[in-house]
């Protein structure tokens, strides 16, 4: 067992492990290892090879492993997918309450670290725990569930053409910074009551403030000045938005506490949702076993943001749990105070739940990309409204899209929670805007094709099967099979009473009857259009 901690935690000495520990005889270098044989989770290695430098730790040490933070800071990251689970849920051993972190009492963090945005307590229900924990993270999740699903699909949409009507005619664009990285944030302004705040430094701030970088202080303070000035508003002007409904809710949040909670929501669901989107689309673009199932009727754009989720979340890692006294994690001693890290990325890859990484993962939602326990973000499926929604109109628009580089030539950014792609560039045959407020198409002429999913019939009952694409009717852009999400129950309208739906789904157009065309208006509903 290792134990990275001493009793004075920023000492020389407290990284010194004891004699038998996995670190003794480590090759000390300057980028992966101290000399004290512990390996940091920030710098070059942690950047550029996050994945890596897990499996070094899990080699080392099992499925807890003790690392060091920005400025040489210790904690513990927690490796395994089941050690993982165990702290998520368990807060009676495993807080969330920063306030409990022995290097804050010691001095050994000082309050501009950089990665205090982070860790700094605030009244809000991510550092809450017990009674105070349901009070304010009822707030959140009622106010959440009072979200027009309908309503933001249909802002997706019109979004999502506005930004693609700013490149479609170029032939030509990175979808980092002109998509992934703007669509997020304005379905959030508009979700949380501050449309008129969206800018590209918020966006900019957005990203820095969970970076630990130099300025990160500074651009949580931007964010926090936008958000206050809108519960100031919403006060004295209430609104049917989300910062509305926190200031209303019998919670009774001071102005504080909300406009904390809005940075939660805003900070939490952009970040995860543009990495979302970046990493989907990536996939979409590089990997042939997506191609062909999104094109061929295989795969729906939402069992692939799931599949995703598994080998590409949104945040790699999450800072922090804080242990209450001193317990066992995974073979290791954790004192109290002891900081803990949860190792999403490291966890789906655990070799215990997932032996054969090339396995597909499709219906199994067994992922930590959103955490677990009793502080499991509450508002990922608001994220996965965007990803799908915003991924198949922009494949609609573009249904030619291809990468414009080599996969090899891709470069990311790392930092503790996130490995965000740099880039993406694309080509696609240049198109005309479109108006803003219809559904997307590849030809703002064309009417969008209605698709119907349909289980294979017995090979016992033959029939004859129509061509996939009848004469005249384009053939379905990539992303066209997503219209409908993937758990939503679809009728089968062939002659006939059939099964549910199986695993095996085949796209096929319908024309005309009465039932059919009932479906096609459900599933215009559905898409907010």
């Amino acid at each position: 067992m290792t134990t990275p901690f001493s009793d004075r935690p920023g000492t020389d000495d407290h990284g010194a492990p004891p004699p038998g520990c996995p670190a003794h005889g480590l090759t000390f270098t300057p980028d992966s290892l101290t000399p004290n044989g512990l390996r940091r989770l920030y710098g070059p290695e942690a950047e550029n090879d996050p994945m890596g430098l897990y499996e070094k730790l899990r080699a080392e040490h099992g499925t807890v492993a003790p690392v060091l933070l920005q400025g040489d800071v210790p904690a513990w990251l927690v490796l395994g997918h089941s050690e993982n689970l165990h702290m998520t849920r368990t807060p009676s051993q495993f807080s969330r309450d920063a306030r409990r972190w022995r290097a804050l009492h010691d001095g050994s963090v000082a309050p501009d670290h950089p990665l205090a945005p982070v860790f700094t307590w605030q009244p809000i229900c991510v550092f809450a725990d017990g009674a105070d924990h349901e009070r304010l993270r009822g707030a959140v999740t009622d106010s959440l569930a009072r979200i027009d699903h309908r309503g933001v699909r249909r802002y997706i949409n019109r979004y999502s053409n506005r930004l693609v009507n700013d490149f479609c005619q170029e032939g030509r664009a990175d979808l980092v910074s002109r998509f992934a990285e703007h669509l997020p944030m304005m379905v959030m302004a508009q979700i949380i009551g501050m449309p008129e705040e969206y800018n590209d430094r918020l966006v900019e701030a957005a990203r820095d403030m969970i970076k630990g970088t130099e300025t990160a202080i500074e651009s949580n303070a931007y964010v926090m000045a936008a958000l206050n000035r809108l519960v100031a508003r919403r006060r004295i002007a209430p609104e049917e938005d989300f910062a509305t409904w926190l200031t209303e809710h019998p919670a009774g949040l001071t102005d504080d506490e909300v406009g904390q909670h809005l940075r939660l929501v805003l900070i939490a669901a952009y970040e995860t949702t543009a990495n979302l989107i970046a990493n989907v689309l990536r996939m979409v673009l590089t990997d042939p076993r997506f191609r062909a199932q999104l094109s061929g009727g295989h795969m729906t754009l939402p069992e692939a943001v799931e599949q995703t989720l598994w080998d590409e979340p949104p945040f790699t890692t999450i800072f922090g749990r804080w242990a209450v006294g001193d317990t066992e994690l995974g073979g290791q001693r954790i004192k109290a105070g002891d900081a803990l890290v949860v190792g999403i990325a490291a966890a789906n890859v655990d070799p215990v739940v997932r032996p054969d990484l090339n396995a597909s993962m499709q219906g199994n939602r067994s992922h930590l990309a959103f955490s677990g326990g009793p502080h499991e973000c509450p508002g990922q499926d608001i994220g996965r409204a965007i990803a799908d929604t915003g991924i198949d109109a922009l494949l609609l628009r573009l249904p030619d899209i291809q990468l414009a580089v080599e996969e090899h030539e891709l470069r990311w950014t790392g930092a503790l929670m996130s490995r965000q792609l740099q880039e993406l560039p694309v080509t696609f045959a240049p198109r005309p805007p479109q108006d803003v407020t219809g559904p997307p198409s590849a030809s703002p002429h064309v009417t969008r094709p209605q698709w119907q999913v349909e289980s294979p019939r017995p090979a016992a009952v033959p029939r004859q099967v129509s061509p996939p694409f009848p004469a005249g009717r384009p053939e379905a852009p990539v992303g066209a099979a997503a219209a409908a999400p993937a758990h939503e129950p679809v009728p089968d309208v062939g002659a006939g009473a059939g099964p549910a739906p199986l695993a095996g789904m085949i796209p096929a157009q319908r024309e005309g009857s009465a039932p059919r065309r009932a479906w096609r208006a459900v599933a215009r509903w559905w898409r907010g259009y």
